[in-house]
């Protein structure tokens, strides 16, 4: 595997220079912030990524109010307890996305946040616990205790609540393949999100750098240059 110096002086070249780079790369929260997530958040964002995937992303954010209104301000709680004339009556509520799956899934999180809640303080001190050496470990959490949070959704929600975290894009996947990685073009088997994680680890050892900024830098590094804020 080529150094990662090679990537970062690449995407430099790419991106006009280290400063112009620097100021792309979003700040990282510490595990500090991550233990004080108020678990309703948590399940907001949760319900955000699941109803993003697949999905115009500007469109749920034009929404967003209405979902808060509508799913009791995410309150996992209040929310476990609706009966089932509370969920039917969604698939009607104008206020969201009215994809019964999806809706579905709130009640399932819901579930899901309260008893990793109940488990470890706050679903917010159970990722602050979680080391970042293995965040394959912990997506493959998120996607069998979680609904509707595996591949992608679980790494942007990792990403978006802040936990320090490498997110498998199509510019990513590829930056690793070109580095030397041996991982098919979309990897999702165990074996190939294996051999991620041992990159990104020795990639970390080597500069120190964060999971977050690792990814970003590599998605800036090769194909398509993106003007979104998200490249990665």
């Amino acid at each position: 595997m080529i150094p990662f110096e090679v990537i970062r002086v690449r995407a430099e070249a790419r991106r006009g220079g280290a400063d112009a780079l620097a100021a792309l790369l979003p700040v990282v929260k510490p595990r500090a912030a991550l233990a004080e997530l108020a678990d309703d958040r948590v399940l907001a964002e949760m319900t955000k990524r699941v109803f993003q995937a697949g999905f115009v992303w500007s469109v749920i954010e034009a929404k967003w109010q209405g979902f808060e209104a509508a799913f009791l301000g995410f309150d996992p709680a209040a929310l476990v307890f609706q009966p089932d004339d509370y969920w039917d009556g969604l698939e009607s509520d104008a206020r969201i996305v009215r994809n019964g799956a999806k809706i579905r899934s709130v009640r399932e999180n819901a579930g899901f946040v309260r008893a990793i809640a109940a488990e470890h303080g706050s679903f917010g001190r159970f990722l602050a616990a979680w080391p970042e050496e293995d965040e394959v470990g912990l997506l493959d959490r998120l996607g069998k205790r979680g609904s509707r949070l595996g591949g992608n959704s679980g790494q942007m929600l990792l990403r978006f609540l802040g936990y320090d975290a490498f997110v498998i894009s199509g510019d990513v996947a590829l930056c690793l393949r070109d580095a030397g990685v041996d991982i098919a073009t979309e990897p999702k088997s165990k074996r190939d999100l294996a051999r991620v994680q041992e990159a990104f680890n020795a990639w970390r050892a080597e500069t120190n750098l964060p999971y977050t900024h690792l990814s970003r830098i590599a998605a800036m590094s090769i194909g398509e240059i993106r003007s979104e804020r998200h490249e990665d």
